[in-house]
């Protein structure tokens, strides 16, 4: 038997179009709301370019993805679909297993999917600098990637427990050209604000997010870039699902399960979204699973309520399940699943039942990430690892009642910069940690007040 196969598109097959659900939801998706009025919005202007407010809002079930985008794209896309032959026999399962190996890109994940079109859309208006906030440092140093690309400057404002775990992603970055902050930091009126209340803040996305888009909204040079939770990141990123579809056609087989690890969504969206189509329009049994961390458990543990994207009130408010943008994570290594809030997409559809959410803490997560790597070479992203542990209780799941089953998912990222995190899972310094009840009832507190 052979130990490994790959499904690898040629270059002629890569997709022309991203695909919008937003078309054939059976529902609408609550609007965004204005910061300071509470009343439905759109993106705001002096954040983003005209195209991707106009992506954001579209209901075209295709969205044509522009040739110079697909260009960039061809250094590393399409990315191959592999079958874990090896990981099925180690786990004696009858399941079928595949993962869309994302970690090929340049910069090692699933991000730049969207960077890249983030990056060509604000050139075209003339931007000359994107700032973004980034947890792990994955989004920004797709976004310190396709900036450079294009001929554009990029200023990151990085987690600051992260930007200490994780100094080698600065240094991606710093290679690229941006210029990497930790956050909380001096240089903003929200990281200032945020230091003088807690001198010693390991920071957060939400205030990341608020020092970004504070540079943003006051230089008039500057656009803001999200790497997750908005509606035409989640376009973008689906690109990956278009070519697993006929991938996995050119494997003979169809995904019983979908799954991904989730922090804002764009990466299980990405993957899952193409294949949700069919149970939106043909009524197809694909189960679609999204893995959190249980120090994180927006989707699991979190209510499903209008809530600030940040943690300075300065973006739009948005539907989704939340712990409260006061949330605070503790220090784990899975630094891109610590935003406090999900996808409004991805928050509607596990409300209207599309979606299974489950929580993982981190030392059940590395256990995987090990299994994995030494049944198939790959050694995962911390995020990623969530993924893989769902992948493997649903396969032992179908070994104990005896029933084959075809699992899908997305391998997001390679984890060739979290090798500290590895350090401290075989060193025995790694603990569990599982968001308590009473912090998540006191973050909800400040939740806004809309009619």
């Amino acid at each position: 038997m052979t130990e490994q196969i790959r499904f690898q598109l040629s270059e002629d097959q890569l997709p022309k179009a991203w695909y919008n659900i937003l078309a054939d939801l059976p529902f609408e998706v609550p609007p965004l709301l204005h910061p300071a009025t509470g009343e439905p919005t759109r993106l705001p202007p002096p954040l983003f370019c005209d195209a991707l407010i106009e992506q954001e809002e579209t209901r075209e079930r295709y969205v044509a993805i522009p040739e110079p985008v697909r260009e960039v794209y061809r250094l590393w896309r399409p990315t191959p679909l592999v079958r874990a032959r090896r990981l099925e026999r180690i786990l004696d399962t009858p399941a079928h297993i595949y993962y869309k190996y994302e970690g090929v890109s340049p910069p090692g994940s699933h991000k730049p999917n969207t960077a890249v079109a983030q990056a060509f859309y604000s050139k075209e208006a003339g931007v000359k600098r994107l700032t973004t906030e980034t947890g792990a440092g994955q989004w920004g140093s797709a976004l310190a990637f396709a900036c450079n690309l294009f001929g554009m400057t990029c200023k990151v404002y990085m987690v600051k427990i992260s930007y200490h775990q994780k100094p080698y992603r600065r240094v991606m970055m710093e290679t690229w050209g941006a210029d990497v902050t930790p956050s909380p930091s001096q240089e903003t009126q929200a990281g200032r604000a945020i230091l003088e209340k807690d001198p010693g803040s390991l920071g957060s996305l939400g205030i990341a997010i608020s020092e970004a888009v504070e540079v943003a909204a006051t230089h008039d040079d500057t656009k803001y870039s999200l790497g997750s939770v908005l509606n035409h990141v989640l376009l973008h990123q689906t690109i990956i699902g278009e070519e697993a579809r006929l991938q996995m056609e050119m494997a003979g087989e169809a995904p019983d399960v979908v799954i991904g690890c989730v922090g804002g969504g764009s990466n299980f969206a990405g993957l899952a979204f193409p294949f949700l189509r069919d149970r939106l329009t043909n009524g197809a049994s694909v189960r679609f699973v999204a893995a959190e961390s249980t120090a994180c458990p927006s989707m699991t543990r979190g209510v499903y309520a209008y809530d600030y994207g940040d943690t300075a009130h300065l973006a739009p408010i948005a539907k989704m399940d939340t712990l409260g943008h006061t949330f605070v994570p503790a220090g784990i290594h899975a630094g891109g699943l610590r935003y406090h809030g999900m996808a409004p997409i991805v928050s509607a559809l596990h409300r209207h039942g599309y979606i299974e959410p489950v929580a993982f803490p981190q030392l059940r997560v590395f256990e995987a990430a090990v299994l994995f790597a030494r049944a198939e070479g790959i050694i995962a992203a911390p995020e990623t690892a969530h993924a893989i542990r769902a992948v493997i209780d649903e396969a032992i799941a179908a070994r104990e009642v005896g029933g084959r089953r075809v699992i899908l998912f997305n391998f997001s990222g390679h984890g060739h910069f979290d090798m500290a995190a590895y350090e401290s899972y075989f060193a025995g310094e790694l603990e569990d940690y599982e968001y308590p009840a009473e912090k998540v009832r006191e973050a909800l507190k400040d939740l806004p007040r809309v009619s």
